[in-house]
């Protein structure tokens, strides 16, 4: 597995391009914005792009999944059903944070727990991770240690869960019976901010210590 994370949109928000060596198949995860900027690093890197995932409703991280999905024939997959909320009022999100009108939209396929994806010789295993939004999910790739978390987990912090449809003690239920169930040694690889570890953020993640 290779991946690249590309910062996308005034949010900050990561877009993670991600891709098997061998076939040179891809998925984009969570691509908030810019297009444009995403599709080239695709050109550039001679990737096949086989689907858009994504780990939760909000705004910054699905802002281009619709015009990237039709413009590569591809499906938008995720998240769990229950950020049906969230992406039917996309609108209503945008008009709170001022920012361009991002149309409604279901994805092709709602993800649960357990539920395998597939790209090239990658596989990622899904886990339902509520509380920064209800239908929030995370990618883990068990093989290559590593972990795609969206908003639910940062550097040395948590998620916000002051937005509609967040719940604190869901978050840091989430976090300690999903999240750090994992090895210490797996990436974790946030939605905004730098990446960091499963066992960083055991030992020094503050939200987290104050409350094992």
């Amino acid at each position: 597995m290779k991946y690249q994370t590309i910062t996308t949109t005034n949010f900050q928000q990561n877009c993670s391009l991600v891709w098997c060596k061998i076939t040179k198949h891809a998925v984009l995860i969570d691509p908030g914005g810019e297009a444009i900027k995403l599709r080239r690093m695709i050109q550039d890197l001679k990737l096949i792009i086989k689907k858009i995932l994504l780990t939760h409703g909000h705004l910054d991280h699905v802002g281009a999944a619709v015009e990237l999905s039709k413009f590569y024939k591809i499906q938008i997959i995720g998240p769990h059903y229950n950020d049906k909320i969230l992406l039917d009022n996309l609108p209503a999100q945008c008009q709170i944070f001022n920012v361009e009108c991002i149309p409604s939209f279901s994805p092709h396929y709602w993800l649960k727990e357990n539920n395998l994806i597939n790209v090239g010789e990658i596989t990622f295993n899904i886990l339902h991770c509520p509380g920064h939004s209800p239908g929030h999910i995370v990618y883990w790739s068990k093989k290559h240690n590593l972990i795609f978390v969206g908003d639910v987990l940062f550097k040395e912090k948590i998620g916000r869960t002051d937005l509609p449809g967040g719940n604190i003690k869901q978050l840091l239920n989430s976090i300690q019976k999903k999240i750090l169930t994992l090895q210490d040694v797996t990436v974790l690889i946030p939605g905004h901010g730098p990446l960091s570890t499963i066992g960083h953020e055991r030992h020094n993640n503050p939200f987290l210590i104050k409350n094992l």
